[in-house]
């Protein structure tokens, strides 16, 4: 049994209520608030709407690349417990976390070991480091072996290309997983479907 589960990349507000409805609802459901290059994107006046779905059991997370500080200020009053925060180094995560009162996930791309080192630089900081493959917009998986040397004591969370089918190999309880593409159809859409199968693991009850 893994420790939980990210679903992202949600942009629409009836695979949300599906999501937060569902039996089995994830730890986190994220939302990608500034980087217009993912199809996954979603604009601010839309965020506005989503964020104020009922939470229930999940928690919102607002995906962010080096945020301005314009972005941070137009973010600040909708309903997130965490932000995740890609390409910000440790002394502005720290300013961020402190200034907007939130919880952190860092994201970490990962290629080789010295990436996944940059971990360290964020202890006490991040309440949660993600370690992810290097494609940003794209799913690009990384080779999960690197993490070997990261405690169990790390708050940790792997994304990267993860499919439903390669979870029951993932079955670490230390660890929180953060899928997108897999649950998506062709046309790259959240598929219900995908999402249901992935939320009715046994594994993960």
């Amino acid at each position: 049994m893994i420790k939980g589960l990210k679903i992202c990349g949600v942009s629409d507000l009836d695979t949300l209520k599906y999501i937060l409805n569902h039996r089995y609802p994830p730890k986190f459901v994220g939302f990608i608030g500034n980087y217009k290059k993912s199809k996954r994107f979603v604009d601010y006046e839309k965020l506005k709407i989503l964020t104020k779905a009922e939470k229930k059991n999940s928690n919102f997370v607002l995906v962010l690349v080096d945020p301005s500080e314009e972005t941070l200020d137009t973010m600040k009053n909708l309903n997130f417990d965490y932000y995740q925060l890609y390409d910000v180094d440790p002394e502005r995560t720290k300013i961020i976390k402190n200034k907007y009162n939130v919880n952190i996930i860092t994201a970490l791309t990962v290629n080789n070991k010295r990436d996944v080192n940059k971990y360290k630089s964020y202890l006490g900081i991040a309440d949660i480091i993600l370690f992810d493959g290097k494609g940003y917009e794209k799913s690009i998986g990384f080779n999960h072996e690197l993490l070997n040397s990261v405690p169990n004591s790390i708050n940790k969370m792997i994304a990267g290309n993860i499919k439903i089918e390669d979870i029951s190999s993932l079955n670490n309880n230390n660890i929180f997983l953060d899928l997108s593409g897999a649950l998506e159809n062709e046309k790259g859409k959240k598929d219900i479907e995908k999402i249901n199968k992935l939320l009715n693991l046994a594994i993960l009850k």
